[in-house]
């Protein structure tokens, strides 16, 4: 499936060609605190169909495992769009609130499930409102 997606300003924008069914979301705490929020819904884009217009700003994160990340996201907003390996990257965690598509994109499975925010599973459950 194609996608497209932008940061909230609009300076970064991308295409990707990636397979629904991978798409995963992670509770981490690096996830956690790097989005700011409960967990991290993500999908990966192989290289060679991953394009970036813009240029992102790079952080580059040791996770528990000692394994290094790049961290992209807009260096005027700050919306996180990828992220990737350090040398050679052949496969991009592309952010999925920045597709257009996020709506048609179920997550298929859970990640670091060991961290999740007890509440988070009991979502549905919580007061809702439909704006405010």
């Amino acid at each position: 499936m194609k996608i497209d997606g932008r940061c909230h300003c609009g300076k970064i924008t991308y295409e990707a060609e990636i397979e629904p069914a991978d798409v995963t979301i992670c509770h981490c705490t690096d996830c956690q605190t790097l989005s700011g929020s409960a967990f991290r819904t993500v999908v990966p884009a192989k290289k060679e169909s991953f394009r970036v217009t813009g240029e992102p700003r790079i952080y580059v994160k040791t996770a528990e495992s000692g394994n290094r990340r790049v961290q992209a996201f807009c260096p005027e907003c700050g919306t996180p769009i990828f992220a990737t390996a350090v040398a050679d990257p052949q496969v991009y965690s592309v952010r999925l609130g920045t597709a257009r598509q996020r709506a048609d994109l179920q997550p298929r499975q859970q990640l670091w499930t060991r961290s999740a925010l007890g509440w988070v599973m009991q979502a549905q459950t919580i007061s809702a409102l439909e704006k405010k």
